[in-house]
């Protein structure tokens, strides 16, 4: 078992804001989901406050890029035993991205509400 580092996600999405401040300028959620019997995200749901948005990060790659790194995080996680490790909330604005992690109920409660 891998040690847990409490501050490599944080870092990686620091890195990722300042690869596309264009996009986390905006204000953003992001909703993700893995299975249980899975290392990998399964789904995601994304709630933009300007649906322009949306278009852009898909155009620039931020889409593919942050879900690959949730990827990793949900391995790494799995890999530490750290938990929980199957649901979350990336938000993103004002320049500044962040991710809370949630259990499998409450991540299903944030999509229902939105």
């Amino acid at each position: 078992m891998t040690d847990y580092d409490p501050g490599f996600e944080q870092l990686r999405l620091t890195i990722l804001s300042r690869q596309y401040p264009d996009i986390v300028i905006h204000k953003a959620r992001v909703i993700f989901f893995a299975e249980d019997n899975e290392d990998r995200i399964s789904w995601s749901r994304w709630f933009l406050e300007d649906g322009r948005v949306g278009a852009l990060c898909i155009e620039t790659g931020f889409k593919i890029d942050l879900m690959n790194l949730l990827d990793i995080f949900i391995q790494y996680r799995g890999r530490c035993n750290q938990k929980p490790k199957s649901a979350g909330v990336v938000e993103f604005s004002g320049g500044t991205i962040s991710i809370e992690w949630h259990n499998t109920t409450n991540a299903e409660v944030l999509i229902a509400v939105g």
